[in-house]
């Protein structure tokens, strides 16, 4: 009878320290995935900001270049695009897109030589590169939180508790080096550097 109740007792404690630590790593998943969403929204912030210079660059070099161009078309579209995307991933498609048109439109500028002098366009191409910048820092720390994230979800037993309570890996990275492609779900994960 005593082993009985030493082996119920046991039991009782190895069952309250499994809810302890469930509770634990679910409430840390938690605060993590809102430090993702937080992260995100910092990253939003600067690349809608950023799409918003777009259409007066582009304007500008349509003025100069006195005629239509496929480019103006696609960063209209990538623009708003980025602007009215619902998910992360809609936003990092439609960013990748206008990085994309933003490139060749500066590279059709360069057919422009007095746009050089012209100090509107000059600040434009400024604010542009400045805006450029201000993405960096917020798009490496939401990069870092998905790591993070994602590396304790792989764990066990995080890994264990993730799954019960619909913890998802999340591969919506946000890549940092030109030509570097962001991570899609679907895609293989392994193959890319979220780096």
């Amino acid at each position: 009878m005593k082993a009985a109740r030493i082996a119920i007792a046991a039991l009782l404690l190895l069952a309250l320290g499994a809810a302890r630590k469930y509770t634990s790593v679910r409430d840390d998943l938690m605060r993590q995935r809102e430090a993702m969403g937080q992260a995100w929204q910092q990253v939003e912030s600067v690349l809608e900001k950023r799409a918003e210079l777009a259409p007066s660059l582009a304007d500008a070099i349509k003025a100069a270049a006195k005629g239509g161009n496929p480019v103006y078309r696609d960063i209209e579209e990538a623009r708003t695009a980025l602007l009215e995307g619902r998910s992360p991933i809609d936003k990092i498609q439609a960013n990748e897109r206008l990085n994309m048109a933003l490139s060749r439109l500066l590279l059709l500028s360069e057919n422009y030589p007095q746009l050089r002098s012209n100090k509107p366009f000059a600040r434009l191409e400024s604010d542009l590169s400045n805006a450029e910048n201000r993405i960096a820092v917020p798009r490496r720390k939401y990069n870092e939180a998905l790591e993070h994230y994602n590396a304790q979800i792989q764990q066990f037993p995080d890994n264990v508790v993730a799954s019960v309570s619909g913890f998802a890996r999340n591969d919506a990275y946000i890549k940092t080096e030109p030509g570097e492609k962001a991570v899609i779900p679907g895609e293989d994960a392994a193959a890319k550097t979220p780096h």
